[in-house]
């Protein structure tokens, strides 16, 4: 066992080899790919949920100003994505975040991204299928056909859903007028399936049953190929497209602008609380880089491709947020279906448009839950070339060109926990995963600084020196914020909390550790920008995200510490001992891939 390993880089050369090797390989994936179809691919995965679902939640916490939200959310995503770019450029492999952090910082860094990477995918998919499945029982209901409520929901929202309406009802209300409500309606229907589930051993039987069939035909998609993937994402992402078109157009005559006063009704904190909603739904651009290998010109089309789609989806975002909360109040909006609700007779009563985006949703969830079913596997592959996971991983099917046991794998991991787990729950896990990748991507551009190969990367971060830039906005935001908002500062080092006041010391300061552990990296992050002359884009590509990840709270954090020490335990038991830059074992077969050297 070797402790130096941990530490080693693959240089840029090894990796551009090895995917050079993969070509020429009888095992090779197809190569399909170009630029439009990576453009539809980026599409696919970021306009989907947030649309079509956790947009409503956002809205119904920051008003809306949420569209402030989106814009930063984009624009720090943006950030990213040039590193992104960058690294895609110089390093036309599968793998994504993985394989860049390998180049960048070695093989301990490049097995916790990668490990951070398959939660990210698995966990964000769960939250597309059940999203999914919340729009198909939906469209079924207006056909008049309903499934049961138990066979379409998970058990943890079915309990809160029975106990929050059991003790409105003992307030005098009634179940016909909950059902009317925003949140309420959803209380009901969990209330629902508490009371009508059958028991064993005394516990309700409750599972989300679409969301496992979903997942499994997607599965098969991908299974048979990534040209059958191609076509079925770029059919299904006009189709979406044109209806998010619909909704903005039609909506728009539906406005009133008396809706968007009070603007941020729950000021910052408010608008801040849907970080985890609003981020999770532009997660999809990272998936366009694990496709690399199957790319016809990955060099050139890779940065293009997650560039037009980042542009697309946060120009259709903004304005369907500003649609939506200048058609009802931001208040009724937290529901699973924002858009169908909106359109529904409880609010513009257009019934045709309702059923359109009802079919469409269904459509358009599914292109994401196939998009996340894409990259999942290949990261599996290029952790297994490396001899960190076992090689069946990377095994290539001889007729169809996929990693075949990979995305079965992840079809299993997918389909099972998305039968009961809640969709707030893993949205939140799946955003602090999604920007500590993020930020490893950003800090890796700003570690190889001038030693990037120029020669091979087709797509610079364009170079801006943030040796004075950066320090100067940083004091102008705190300036600005204690000038406009010293409650802030002043909360910040308070041991209580006058807005819950039921919180303990304890749970106010843990609260409040991310945002401190930020802090801190923003200072040293200042001094090496002055010293180093860091380039700014990538600099603020990685501050913005980690701000982000401090809006996602403390539990997040912890769940998140969690499975990163189960990666840890699983890469020194298994993923150390056989690492092919561990010289004391032999390198496993499928040969020609796994020759390159390491410096």
């Amino acid at each position: 066992m070797n402790w130096k390993n941990l530490f080693r880089t693959k240089d840029i050369d090894v990796l551009t080899r090895e995917a050079e090797l993969s070509a020429n390989s009888p095992s090779q994936l197809r190569k399909a790919l170009g630029v439009w179809d990576l453009t539809a691919l980026g599409v696919a995965a970021v306009l989907g949920a947030g649309v079509f679902s956790t947009i409503g939640n956002a809205a119904a916490d920051g008003g809306p100003a949420v569209v402030f939200l989106f814009i930063f959310t984009a624009i720090a995503c943006a950030f990213s994505a040039f590193c992104y770019a960058e690294f895609a450029s110089a390093i036309p492999v599968s793998g994504s975040a993985y394989s860049y952090a390998y180049a960048s910082f070695g093989e301990i860094i490049a097995w916790i991204i990668g490990w951070d990477l398959l939660m990210e995918y698995a966990i964000g998919n769960i939250a597309c299928a059940i999203s999914w499945s919340e729009y198909f029982t939906g469209l079924l209901a207006g056909y008049g056909i309903h499934i049961p409520d138990f066979l379409t929901m998970d058990f943890l929202s079915a309990s809160r859903g029975f106990k929050q309406v059991a003790q409105l009802l003992q307030e005098g209300q009634t179940l016909q007028t909950l059902a009317l409500g925003g949140k309420t309606a959803a209380f009901v229907h969990g209330y629902q399936a508490w009371m009508d589930a059958p028991r064993f051993l005394g516990i309700p039987v409750i599972c989300n049953l679409p969301a496992l069939l979903i997942t499994l035909v997607i599965t098969w998609i991908v299974y048979v190929g990534i040209e059958e993937s191609k076509r079925t994402s770029n059919l299904l992402v006009l189709l979406k497209i044109c209806v998010v078109l619909m909704v903005i157009l039609v909506g728009a005559t539906y406005v009133q602008p008396t809706h968007w006063v009070p603007f941020a009704p729950n000021g910052v904190r408010g608008v801040l609380k849907g970080v985890s909603a609003v981020f999770f739904a532009y997660i999809g651009f990272d998936a366009i880089s694990t496709t690399a290998e199957e790319c016809k010109n990955p060099q050139r089309d890779l940065p293009r491709g997650m560039i037009y789609s980042l542009i697309i989806c946060t120009t259709l975002y903004s304005l369907t947020a500003l649609v939506l909360t200048g058609m009802v109040s931001y208040e009724r909006l937290g529901v699973g279906d924002p858009l169908a609700f909106v359109f529904g007779p409880q609010v513009a009563n257009i019934r045709w448009l309702a059923a359109i985006i009802d079919i469409s949703a269904v459509v358009a969830l599914a292109t994401v839950i196939l998009v996340f079913q894409v990259g999942q596997p290949r990261i599996f592959m290029s952790m297994s070339r490396d001899g960190l996971l076992p090689p069946i991983f990377a095994s290539i099917h001889p007729k169809y060109k996929t990693p075949w046991f990979s995305t079965i794998v992840t079809g299993i991991v997918v389909a099972v926990p998305s039968l009961f787990m809640n969709l707030t729950e893993v949205t939140d896990l799946t955003s602090i995963g999604t920007l500590f990748a993020f930020v490893l991507v950003c800090g890796g551009v700003l570690k190889l600084g001038n030693h990037r190969d120029t020669s091979r990367a087709k797509f610079r971060t364009p170079y801006i020196n943030s040796k004075w830039i950066f320090p100067l906005l940083l004091v102008g935001l705190v300036g600005l914020l204690a000038y406009y908002q010293p409650e802030k500062i002043n909360h910040f080092f308070s041991w209580s909390d006058s807005t819950q006041p039921h919180l303990s010391t304890w749970e106010v300061f843990s609260e409040k550790i991310p945002f401190g552990a930020f802090s801190i990296g923003m200072i040293a992050l200042a001094y090496a920008c002055f010293r180093n002359n860091l380039s700014l884009i990538p600099v603020l590509g990685l501050s913005t995200c980690s701000y982000l990840m401090t809006e996602l709270g403390i539990v997040n954090w912890i769940r998140f510490g969690v499975w990163l020490i189960t990666g840890f335990f699983v890469y020194f038991m298994y993923g150390m001992k056989r690492s092919r830059l561990n010289k004391t074992h032999p390198i496993h077969s499928n040969s020609a891939l796994l020759q390159a050297t390491s410096r």
